[in-house]
């Protein structure tokens, strides 16, 4: 029996490469009642929509199935993103059918705005893990705009919190490069004692977190960072566009096979060769890679669905 994922995005999303440090997902094709191929925008868009609750509001708020107050929720979700104003920025440059590339000035807007809700959803599908935090949930520690590591996860089986940075890209080379510079700047011990002092202040008044007294103890400043890095796993997503997806319309051919493989372990080489971070041998990199046929569809499909979910 297949085992049940929280989203049961398997269902859209395929993993094709699940190597200890690479994984590799994409989005195929379906055929319309007149035996017409088409990309799954619907079913993918879908999937994210139902990770918005728990995204914006926690694993502790966000579970609950009752459909009236899923409704509700569901709302007030979207309500949530569209406070921090990178959010609403980006929302009405798409909604004027305008494009944001990647060399794009604000911080946020170039990483992409819903990377991080990719970001979750793997790694709740196909990773097994539990949200430590929702940023949304918890923004106002950070004020306007929200900072600190896209993803704080944790995996009780193996008592390790995952570090999750997340882009969203046309071009998936900009994408690597920009998390190359994320754990460079992250991944040292001042910036991860911080985030984990704020993190630790959050989560107290919480019971229902997993053995939360040894996630506070790791935390503690105190802790030997060779300990704290043996201890972390550091996802890393990269979202692109891909011509693959508008040159092959069927993801089961072996041309499609053989291109799609060919540029994701590119992009995996790319990263290996140019991660020069001083500590890249203690540190427990996956490097998730998620091509799509239009980065800057995706985002515009996902402002349409978001935005109009704040009226229902």
């Amino acid at each position: 029996m297949t085992k049940e994922t929280p989203f049961s995005s398997e269902k859209v999303i395929t993993q094709h490469i699940s190597e200890a440090d690479l994984k590799t997902y994409f989005v195929g094709f379906d055929i319309n009642d007149s035996n017409e191929r088409f990309y799954r925008w619907d079913h993918l868009i879908d999937i994210l929509q139902s990770v918005i609750p728990e995204f914006a509001f926690g694993f502790h708020d966000g579970t609950d199935t009752d459909n009236t107050k899923l409704t509700k929720t569901l709302r007030e979700a979207a309500k949530s993103i569209y406070r921090i104003k990178e959010f609403e920025e980006s929302r009405q440059i798409y909604e004027a059918d305008g494009k944001i590339d990647d060399n794009v000035e604000e911080k946020y807007l170039r990483r992409g705005e819903f990377g991080e809700l990719i970001l979750h959803l793997l790694l709740r599908d196909f990773h097994d893990t539990v949200p430590l935090l929702s940023k949304i949930y918890f923004k106002d520690a950070y004020g306007s705009t929200v900072h600190g590591f896209d993803a704080v996860h944790i995996q009780p089986k193996t008592k390790t919190i995952w570090l999750g940075e997340s882009k969203l890209y046309v071009d998936g080379k900009n994408g690597i490069k920009a998390l190359i510079k994320d754990i460079k700047d992250h991944f040292k011990k001042n910036y991860l004692d911080d985030e984990f002092a704020i993190i630790s202040k959050k989560i107290k008044p919480y019971d229902n977190i997993p053995k939360k007294d040894y996630w506070l103890d790791l935390m503690n400043e105190r802790t030997k960072l060779s300990d704290l890095l043996d201890s972390i796993t550091i996802p890393l997503v990269c979202t692109y566009t891909s011509n693959n997806f508008t040159e092959y319309d069927d993801e089961t051919i072996q041309e499609f096979i053989d291109e799609y493989e060919k540029e994701v372990r590119g992009l995996k080489q790319y990263f290996d060769q140019n991660n020069d971070h001083p500590l890249k041998t203690n540190l427990n990199v996956i490097l998730l890679l998620f091509p799509v046929q239009c980065k800057n569809e995706l985002v515009k499909r996902m402002h349409k669905k978001l935005y109009h979910l704040q009226a229902i």
